[in-house]
């Protein structure tokens, strides 16, 4: 299952930001927005209820303390002000009032169900809203024990405060109850709009808030950004090998410690690298040096092994054995100094092709032939495998793979050529047991053989290294692999046209 990318860093910055603007505005503007409403509220509800104290002291001295319908009537046209109803219940009876506006000549007694008054932004409550049975049982019980009650309704969408009163009669120095109840209605719409301005205020002010966060986020994020960036492509550039890349140092924060300690550690990765580039030119110039001296008493001695090789039959019997040990001793001397020269121009980086059009199919046989592995090796050759190649290379290449089967493996030792628009491949097996799958992964390694791994042979230990290098020398590959039916098997790959290179000829 493919991971899910988590989100950048910037992504993340912007986020928290906006997060925090978010849970900022909301807990400020929300507290101040439920502490406004409050406010508002409960200041027109107290000037509603002193506006009624005020109209229910006009009503004194009553007439009567048990009034009919008319006298309910005067009382509920008393306390109906300019935009609201009223109504004055006495035990059965009742009677209601409209707005000013909204009455007839007289006055208004038990108007219609579903007449109702104007506030001048749209209809108010309704007479069928300030009917007896349509008020609380709460809000009645309590005027009826002789409080004030008051109670907030809404009717399409527009806010009321109904507010119920008990009618008092002095006795000398005392109140009673005179049982008569006054229900009046005030419109809560202006300070309903005061809050729903209140409440767009505070969504504009938390948008301008977020956006005010994101730019602060952007900002902050560039100023933080920018040396992370900074590092992470002197880090680049420093894993490729530019090893004087550096960051520049501004301010004195962490993350100017941070680019401190990479300037610190680039320098001290710097001087590493060069003290050991220049020890390993150092081992590179002595293996030279010493190849290219050993060369002259080689030969030396080589002419001598000759002529001691052609005598070793008429000598005694353990000179004649000295004297062809002498001699293929040199032999692999000559060999391995041959072969430290040829890995000392790969790593100085001399190393050169000379291109030719090359027969393939006619070059394994030259090479076979050349070395007398005709008869022990078979060949896959198809007819007419041209390629760009360097036959000299390609000659080393091939002798090491069919002289390694053939010291190694066990026969048969087959070379099978194939070829395609782009590459031609060949592929050298034997029959033996095979590599070992531990040894699979260092079987181009130099000397490798003076491991546990395999016993002392004639060979220097560099041929595959020197077969690799030179196969990409050609940009092509060498692999090695057990194959299926039993024996180490062996896959070159090359192009059938070799960039041209430049420098010394190998």
């Amino acid at each position: 299952m493919t991971p899910v990318p988590s989100p950048g860093l910037r992504a993340r910055l912007l986020f928290a930001f906006a997060l925090l603007c978010v849970v900022t505005t909301a807990a400020v503007t929300g507290g101040l927005y439920v502490q406004a409403r409050t406010d508002i509220l409960q200041r027109a509800q107290d000037a509603a209820l002193q506006a009624t104290r005020a109209h229910l002291e006009t009503l004194f001295p009553l007439r009567t303390p048990a009034p009919d319908r008319t006298e309910l009537g005067r009382i509920a046209a008393t306390m109906a002000e300019r935009d609201s109803y009223a109504l004055a219940v006495y035990r059965g009876l009742y009677a209601q009032a409209g707005p000013p506006s909204d009455r007839a000549p007289g006055l208004m007694r038990n108007p219609p169900p579903g007449s109702g008054g104007r506030d001048g932004n749209g209809p108010a409550l309704t007479s069928e809203d300030l009917m007896p049975q349509a008020l609380s049982v709460s809000l009645r019980r309590k005027v009826a024990e002789g409080e004030m009650a008051w109670q907030r309704v809404v009717r399409e969408g527009r806010p009321f405060l109904i507010i119920g009163a008990p009618l008092l009669i002095t006795e000398g120095d005392r109140w009673r109850v005179s049982g008569i109840e006054v229900y009046t209605t005030r419109s809560l719409l202006p300070e309903q709009r005061s809050i729903d301005w209140l409440a767009t205020r505070a969504w504009l002010s938390g948008a301008a808030a977020m956006a005010f966060a994101v730019v602060v986020a952007l900002l902050a994020t560039r100023s933080v950004l920018r040396p992370v960036r900074e590092l992470g492509r002197a880090a680049r550039l420093l894993g490729e090998g530019e090893l004087r890349t550096r960051v520049a140092v501004r301010g004195s924060d962490e993350l100017a410690d941070v680019a401190r300690t990479f300037n610190d550690t680039a320098a001290e990765l710097e001087r590493h690298v060069m003290q050991l580039r220049a020890m390993e030119a150092d081992a590179r110039r002595f293996v030279a040096d010493v190849s290219h001296e050993l060369r002259t008493p080689l030969a030396a001695l080589a002419a001598v092994a000759e002529v001691l090789d052609d005598e070793a039959a008429e000598l005694p019997e353990p000179a004649g054995r000295a004297a062809k040990l002498v001699s293929q001793e040199t032999l692999n001397l000559t060999a391995l100094v041959n072969d430290l020269i040829e890995i000392s121009r790969f790593d100085s980086g001399v190393a050169a092709l000379s291109l030719n059009e090359v027969d393939v199919a006619e070059l394994v046989p030259a090479t076979l032939r050349v070395r007398g592995w005709s008869d022990a090796v078979r060949t896959e050759l198809p007819p007419s495998v041209t390629a760009r190649l360097d036959p000299r290379r390609v000659d080393v290449i091939l002798a090491n793979l069919v002289g390694n089967a053939l010291r190694h493996g066990e026969p048969p030792v087959s070379v099978r050529l194939s070829a395609d628009p782009q590459w031609i491949t060949v592929e050298v097996r034997d029959h033996g047991p095979g590599l070992d799958e531990a040894v699979l992964p260092h079987a181009f390694d130099r000397f490798y053989k003076a491991s546990a791994a395999r016993a002392r042979s004639e060979g220097s230990g560099l041929g595959l290294a020197i077969a690799l290098e030179n196969a990409r020398l050609h940009r092509g590959d060498l692999t090695v692999a057990n194959a299926s039916g039993g024996g180490a098997l062996f896959t070159l790959r090359l192009p059938r046209r070799a960039p041209e290179q430049d420098g010394a000829a190998g």
